[in-house]
Protein backbone atom coordinates (compact mmCIF):
# COMPACT_ATOMS: atom_id res chain seq x y z
CA UNK A 1 0.00 0.00 0.00
CA UNK A 2 1.62 3.22 -1.18
CA UNK A 3 1.24 6.53 0.64
CA UNK A 4 0.62 9.88 -1.01
CA UNK A 5 0.73 13.42 0.34
CA UNK A 6 -2.57 15.22 0.89
CA UNK A 7 -2.27 18.42 -1.13
CA UNK A 8 0.70 20.51 -0.05
CA UNK A 9 0.54 19.19 3.50
CA UNK A 10 2.80 16.68 5.24
CA UNK A 11 -0.16 14.33 5.84
CA UNK A 12 0.43 10.96 4.15
CA UNK A 13 -2.67 8.99 3.16
CA UNK A 14 -2.97 5.52 1.69
CA UNK A 15 -3.67 5.22 -2.05
CA UNK A 16 -6.84 3.35 -1.08
CA UNK A 17 -9.32 5.08 1.23
CA UNK A 18 -12.02 3.14 3.07
CA UNK A 19 -15.49 4.44 2.24
CA UNK A 20 -18.05 3.95 4.98
CA UNK A 21 -21.45 5.16 3.79
CA UNK A 22 -23.20 1.76 4.00
CA UNK A 23 -22.56 1.36 7.74
CA UNK A 24 -25.80 1.88 9.60
CA UNK A 25 -28.12 0.60 6.85
CA UNK A 26 -26.63 -2.10 4.62
CA UNK A 27 -23.95 -2.92 7.18
CA UNK A 28 -24.10 -3.38 10.94
CA UNK A 29 -21.67 -1.93 13.45
CA UNK A 30 -20.03 -5.35 13.80
CA UNK A 31 -19.45 -5.48 10.05
CA UNK A 32 -18.09 -1.94 10.06
CA UNK A 33 -15.64 -2.89 12.81
CA UNK A 34 -14.49 -5.90 10.77
CA UNK A 35 -13.93 -3.75 7.68
CA UNK A 36 -11.92 -1.15 9.61
CA UNK A 37 -9.80 -3.80 11.35
CA UNK A 38 -8.98 -5.53 8.08
CA UNK A 39 -8.30 -2.29 6.20
CA UNK A 40 -5.88 -1.10 8.86
CA UNK A 41 -4.10 -4.47 8.71
CA UNK A 42 -3.71 -4.02 4.95
CA UNK A 43 -2.08 -0.62 5.34
CA UNK A 44 -5.09 1.65 4.81
CA UNK A 45 -4.86 4.64 7.15
CA UNK A 46 -7.51 6.84 5.48
CA UNK A 47 -11.24 6.59 6.31
CA UNK A 48 -13.93 8.78 4.72
CA UNK A 49 -17.36 9.51 6.16
CA UNK A 50 -19.94 12.33 6.41
CA UNK A 51 -22.48 13.79 8.80
CA UNK A 52 -25.22 12.73 6.37
CA UNK A 53 -24.27 9.03 6.26
CA UNK A 54 -25.51 6.35 6.11
CA UNK A 55 -26.79 6.36 2.52
CA UNK A 56 -29.46 6.74 1.28
CA UNK A 57 -30.00 9.76 3.53
CA UNK A 58 -32.79 9.31 6.05
CA UNK A 59 -33.86 11.14 9.17
CA UNK A 60 -33.72 7.86 11.12
CA UNK A 61 -30.17 6.91 10.16
CA UNK A 62 -28.41 10.27 9.84
CA UNK A 63 -25.11 10.17 11.73
CA UNK A 64 -25.16 6.40 12.13
CA UNK A 65 -21.91 5.88 10.21
CA UNK A 66 -19.97 8.43 12.25
CA UNK A 67 -21.24 6.80 15.45
CA UNK A 68 -19.96 3.40 14.30
CA UNK A 69 -16.54 4.86 13.50
CA UNK A 70 -16.47 6.69 16.83
CA UNK A 71 -17.25 3.50 18.73
CA UNK A 72 -14.47 1.70 16.85
CA UNK A 73 -11.94 4.46 17.57
CA UNK A 74 -12.82 4.29 21.26
CA UNK A 75 -12.71 0.50 21.37
CA UNK A 76 -9.38 0.24 19.53
CA UNK A 77 -7.80 3.36 21.08
CA UNK A 78 -5.97 4.08 17.82
CA UNK A 79 -7.06 7.54 16.74
CA UNK A 80 -3.45 8.50 16.00
CA UNK A 81 -3.19 5.77 13.33
CA UNK A 82 -6.10 7.07 11.24
CA UNK A 83 -6.42 10.01 8.89
CA UNK A 84 -10.10 10.74 9.35
CA UNK A 85 -12.18 12.62 6.78
CA UNK A 86 -15.76 13.76 7.20
CA UNK A 87 -18.11 16.20 5.47
CA UNK A 88 -20.61 18.93 6.19
CA UNK A 89 -23.76 18.90 4.06
CA UNK A 90 -24.18 21.69 1.54
CA UNK A 91 -27.37 23.61 0.85
CA UNK A 92 -30.42 21.35 0.80
CA UNK A 93 -33.98 20.99 2.03
CA UNK A 94 -33.01 18.18 4.39
CA UNK A 95 -33.97 19.58 7.78
CA UNK A 96 -33.11 16.71 10.09
CA UNK A 97 -29.39 17.40 10.56
CA UNK A 98 -29.83 20.74 12.31
CA UNK A 99 -33.59 21.15 12.56
CA UNK A 100 -33.71 23.37 9.45
CA UNK A 101 -32.67 23.18 5.79
CA UNK A 102 -28.88 22.99 5.62
CA UNK A 103 -26.51 25.57 4.17
CA UNK A 104 -22.86 26.55 4.46
CA UNK A 105 -22.97 29.47 6.87
CA UNK A 106 -21.08 29.82 10.14
CA UNK A 107 -23.92 28.64 12.37
CA UNK A 108 -24.69 25.52 10.33
CA UNK A 109 -21.07 24.59 9.79
CA UNK A 110 -20.25 25.02 13.47
CA UNK A 111 -23.19 22.86 14.54
CA UNK A 112 -22.28 20.26 11.93
CA UNK A 113 -18.66 20.08 13.05
CA UNK A 114 -19.56 19.80 16.72
CA UNK A 115 -22.04 17.04 15.92
CA UNK A 116 -19.48 15.08 13.90
CA UNK A 117 -16.82 15.42 16.59
CA UNK A 118 -19.24 14.12 19.20
CA UNK A 119 -20.34 11.14 17.12
CA UNK A 120 -16.77 10.32 16.11
CA UNK A 121 -15.61 10.64 19.72
CA UNK A 122 -12.57 12.68 18.72
CA UNK A 123 -11.21 16.17 19.32
CA UNK A 124 -10.30 16.81 15.70
CA UNK A 125 -10.99 15.78 12.10
CA UNK A 126 -8.01 15.54 9.78
CA UNK A 127 -9.88 16.48 6.60
CA UNK A 128 -13.18 18.35 6.76
CA UNK A 129 -14.94 18.50 3.40
CA UNK A 130 -17.84 20.49 1.98
CA UNK A 131 -20.10 17.65 0.79
CA UNK A 132 -21.45 19.75 -2.08
CA UNK A 133 -21.48 23.47 -2.95
CA UNK A 134 -23.77 26.03 -1.38
CA UNK A 135 -24.69 27.40 -4.79
CA UNK A 136 -26.95 25.98 -7.51
CA UNK A 137 -24.95 23.48 -9.61
CA UNK A 138 -25.91 20.10 -11.10
CA UNK A 139 -25.21 17.37 -8.55
CA UNK A 140 -24.93 13.58 -8.43
CA UNK A 141 -25.53 13.05 -12.13
CA UNK A 142 -28.61 15.26 -12.24
CA UNK A 143 -29.34 17.22 -15.42
CA UNK A 144 -26.60 15.23 -17.12
CA UNK A 145 -24.07 17.28 -15.13
CA UNK A 146 -24.64 20.16 -17.56
CA UNK A 147 -24.37 23.57 -15.92
CA UNK A 148 -27.34 25.89 -16.29
CA UNK A 149 -26.98 29.23 -14.60
CA UNK A 150 -29.64 30.07 -12.00
CA UNK A 151 -29.73 32.92 -9.53
CA UNK A 152 -29.97 31.38 -6.10
CA UNK A 153 -29.34 32.37 -2.51
CA UNK A 154 -25.83 31.32 -1.53
CA UNK A 155 -23.08 31.95 0.98
CA UNK A 156 -19.92 33.26 -0.64
CA UNK A 157 -16.92 31.00 -1.06
CA UNK A 158 -14.79 33.60 0.70
CA UNK A 159 -17.01 33.53 3.80
CA UNK A 160 -16.94 29.73 3.80
CA UNK A 161 -13.14 29.76 3.70
CA UNK A 162 -13.10 32.12 6.66
CA UNK A 163 -15.29 29.76 8.69
CA UNK A 164 -13.14 26.75 7.79
CA UNK A 165 -10.01 28.70 8.69
CA UNK A 166 -11.44 29.42 12.14
CA UNK A 167 -11.91 25.66 12.57
CA UNK A 168 -8.27 25.08 11.64
CA UNK A 169 -7.07 27.73 14.08
CA UNK A 170 -9.16 26.18 16.86
CA UNK A 171 -7.53 22.79 16.23
CA UNK A 172 -10.85 21.09 15.51
CA UNK A 173 -9.87 20.33 11.91
CA UNK A 174 -6.41 20.04 10.37
CA UNK A 175 -7.26 20.72 6.73
CA UNK A 176 -10.28 21.23 4.49
CA UNK A 177 -11.37 19.81 1.16
CA UNK A 178 -14.17 20.04 -1.39
CA UNK A 179 -16.59 17.49 -2.82
CA UNK A 180 -18.84 17.46 -5.87
CA UNK A 181 -17.21 20.73 -6.88
CA UNK A 182 -16.66 22.33 -10.29
CA UNK A 183 -13.53 23.75 -11.91
CA UNK A 184 -14.73 27.32 -11.29
CA UNK A 185 -15.57 26.61 -7.68
CA UNK A 186 -12.24 24.91 -6.99
CA UNK A 187 -10.26 27.83 -8.40
CA UNK A 188 -12.34 30.28 -6.36
CA UNK A 189 -11.32 28.41 -3.20
CA UNK A 190 -7.67 28.46 -4.30
CA UNK A 191 -7.91 32.18 -5.10
CA UNK A 192 -9.47 32.95 -1.71
CA UNK A 193 -6.47 31.49 0.11
CA UNK A 194 -4.01 33.20 -2.22
CA UNK A 195 -5.77 36.48 -1.50
CA UNK A 196 -5.14 35.96 2.20
CA UNK A 197 -8.68 34.96 3.18
CA UNK A 198 -7.54 31.83 4.99
CA UNK A 199 -6.54 28.18 4.79
CA UNK A 200 -5.84 26.48 1.48
CA UNK A 201 -7.97 23.70 0.04
CA UNK A 202 -6.06 20.38 -0.12
CA UNK A 203 -8.37 17.95 -1.93
CA UNK A 204 -11.50 17.45 -3.97
CA UNK A 205 -13.76 14.40 -3.69
CA UNK A 206 -15.67 13.85 -6.94
CA UNK A 207 -17.02 10.84 -8.80
CA UNK A 208 -14.49 9.27 -11.15
CA UNK A 209 -14.60 5.91 -12.92
CA UNK A 210 -14.36 4.27 -16.34
CA UNK A 211 -17.83 5.47 -17.37
CA UNK A 212 -17.46 8.93 -15.81
CA UNK A 213 -14.15 10.59 -16.61
CA UNK A 214 -15.51 14.15 -16.61
CA UNK A 215 -12.92 15.08 -13.96
CA UNK A 216 -10.26 14.88 -16.67
CA UNK A 217 -11.80 17.68 -18.74
CA UNK A 218 -11.04 20.65 -16.50
CA UNK A 219 -10.35 19.55 -12.96
CA UNK A 220 -7.39 17.25 -13.62
CA UNK A 221 -5.16 20.17 -14.58
CA UNK A 222 -6.24 22.09 -11.50
CA UNK A 223 -5.56 19.04 -9.33
CA UNK A 224 -2.01 18.77 -10.67
CA UNK A 225 -1.04 22.42 -10.89
CA UNK A 226 -2.67 23.54 -7.63
CA UNK A 227 -2.04 20.33 -5.64
CA UNK A 228 -5.74 19.77 -4.99
CA UNK A 229 -5.69 16.02 -5.53
CA UNK A 230 -8.75 13.92 -6.33
CA UNK A 231 -10.28 11.63 -3.74
CA UNK A 232 -12.19 9.52 -6.23
CA UNK A 233 -15.58 8.23 -5.17
CA UNK A 234 -17.78 5.68 -6.98
CA UNK A 235 -14.73 4.11 -8.69
CA UNK A 236 -16.94 1.13 -9.63
CA UNK A 237 -19.83 3.37 -10.70
CA UNK A 238 -21.97 2.26 -7.75
CA UNK A 239 -21.21 -1.36 -8.64
CA UNK A 240 -22.43 -1.08 -12.23
CA UNK A 241 -18.94 -1.70 -13.62
CA UNK A 242 -18.94 -5.13 -11.98
CA UNK A 243 -21.59 -6.18 -14.49
CA UNK A 244 -24.00 -7.33 -11.81
CA UNK A 245 -26.79 -5.07 -13.08
CA UNK A 246 -26.42 -5.90 -16.77
CA UNK A 247 -29.58 -6.55 -18.78
CA UNK A 248 -31.83 -5.41 -15.96
CA UNK A 249 -30.50 -7.83 -13.34
CA UNK A 250 -31.15 -6.87 -9.72
CA UNK A 251 -29.21 -9.18 -7.37
CA UNK A 252 -30.60 -9.60 -3.87
CA UNK A 253 -29.01 -7.22 -1.38
CA UNK A 254 -27.33 -5.01 -3.99
CA UNK A 255 -27.68 -1.24 -3.63
CA UNK A 256 -29.78 -0.60 -6.74
CA UNK A 257 -32.00 -3.54 -5.81
CA UNK A 258 -32.59 -2.15 -2.34
CA UNK A 259 -32.78 1.57 -3.03
CA UNK A 260 -33.28 2.12 -6.78
CA UNK A 261 -30.75 4.99 -6.83
CA UNK A 262 -28.53 4.04 -9.79
CA UNK A 263 -30.16 6.11 -12.52
CA UNK A 264 -27.01 8.09 -13.24
CA UNK A 265 -25.42 4.86 -14.50
CA UNK A 266 -28.44 3.74 -16.52
CA UNK A 267 -28.05 6.22 -19.37
CA UNK A 268 -27.96 5.37 -23.09
CA UNK A 269 -24.66 3.72 -24.02
CA UNK A 270 -23.54 2.97 -20.48
CA UNK A 271 -24.35 -0.72 -20.66
CA UNK A 272 -22.52 -1.03 -23.99
CA UNK A 273 -19.44 0.52 -22.42
CA UNK A 274 -19.57 -1.78 -19.38
CA UNK A 275 -19.85 -4.87 -21.60
CA UNK A 276 -16.75 -3.75 -23.51
CA UNK A 277 -14.75 -3.03 -20.36
CA UNK A 278 -15.64 -6.48 -19.01
CA UNK A 279 -14.42 -8.02 -22.28
CA UNK A 280 -11.12 -6.12 -21.98
CA UNK A 281 -10.64 -7.39 -18.42
CA UNK A 282 -11.19 -10.97 -19.64
CA UNK A 283 -8.69 -10.48 -22.49
CA UNK A 284 -6.05 -9.46 -19.96
CA UNK A 285 -6.96 -12.11 -17.40
CA UNK A 286 -8.14 -9.54 -14.88
CA UNK A 287 -11.08 -9.20 -12.52
CA UNK A 288 -13.20 -6.35 -13.89
CA UNK A 289 -13.56 -4.78 -10.43
CA UNK A 290 -9.80 -4.77 -9.91
CA UNK A 291 -9.09 -3.44 -13.40
CA UNK A 292 -11.57 -0.59 -12.93
CA UNK A 293 -10.19 0.27 -9.50
CA UNK A 294 -6.56 0.07 -10.58
CA UNK A 295 -7.27 2.43 -13.46
CA UNK A 296 -8.55 5.04 -11.01
CA UNK A 297 -5.79 4.56 -8.44
CA UNK A 298 -3.02 4.97 -11.03
CA UNK A 299 -4.12 8.33 -12.43
CA UNK A 300 -1.52 10.97 -11.58
CA UNK A 301 -4.13 13.44 -10.33
CA UNK A 302 -5.63 10.95 -7.84
CA UNK A 303 -4.52 11.22 -4.23
CA UNK A 304 -6.66 8.32 -2.98
CA UNK A 305 -9.30 5.97 -4.37
CA UNK A 306 -12.33 5.62 -2.08
CA UNK A 307 -13.55 2.03 -2.14
CA UNK A 308 -16.72 0.75 -0.52
CA UNK A 309 -17.92 -2.76 0.18
CA UNK A 310 -20.85 -4.45 1.88
CA UNK A 311 -19.10 -7.82 2.30
CA UNK A 312 -15.61 -8.80 3.39
CA UNK A 313 -15.16 -10.73 0.14
CA UNK A 314 -15.78 -7.53 -1.84
CA UNK A 315 -13.46 -5.56 0.41
CA UNK A 316 -10.59 -8.02 -0.05
CA UNK A 317 -10.97 -8.03 -3.83
CA UNK A 318 -11.09 -4.25 -3.92
CA UNK A 319 -8.00 -3.75 -1.76
CA UNK A 320 -6.08 -6.33 -3.80
CA UNK A 321 -6.57 -4.08 -6.84
CA UNK A 322 -3.38 -2.29 -5.78
CA UNK A 323 -1.48 -5.25 -7.22
CA UNK A 324 -2.93 -4.78 -10.73
CA UNK A 325 -0.76 -3.00 -13.28
CA UNK A 326 -2.28 -0.82 -15.98
CA UNK A 327 0.07 -1.49 -18.88
CA UNK A 328 0.30 0.83 -21.90
CA UNK A 329 -1.51 -1.79 -23.99
CA UNK A 330 -4.33 -2.09 -21.44
CA UNK A 331 -4.65 1.67 -21.14
CA UNK A 332 -4.85 1.95 -24.94
CA UNK A 333 -7.70 -0.56 -25.04
CA UNK A 334 -9.56 1.27 -22.29
CA UNK A 335 -9.16 4.60 -24.08
CA UNK A 336 -10.48 3.11 -27.31
CA UNK A 337 -13.75 2.33 -25.54
CA UNK A 338 -13.78 5.75 -23.89
CA UNK A 339 -13.49 7.47 -27.26
CA UNK A 340 -16.76 5.86 -28.34
CA UNK A 341 -18.59 5.68 -25.00
CA UNK A 342 -17.30 8.69 -23.06
CA UNK A 343 -18.91 9.74 -19.79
Amino acid sequence: MHMRKLGRTDVAVSEICLGTMTWGQQNTETEGFEQMDYSLERGINFFDTAEMYSIPPKRETQGSTERIIGNWLKARNNRDKIVLASKVAGRSQMDWMRGRPSQLNKQDMTEALEGSLKRLQTDYIDLYQLHWPDRAVPLFGGEGNIYKHREHEENSIESTVEVLTSFVKSGKIRHFGLSNETSWGTMKFVSASEAGRGARVVSIQNAYNLVNRTFEIGLAEIAMREHVGLLAYSPLAQGYLSGKYLYGARPAGARSTLFNRGQRYERPGTEDAIVKYIAIAKDFGLDINQMALAYVTTREFVTSNIIGATTMAQLKVNIDSVNVKITPELEHRINEVHQVHSN
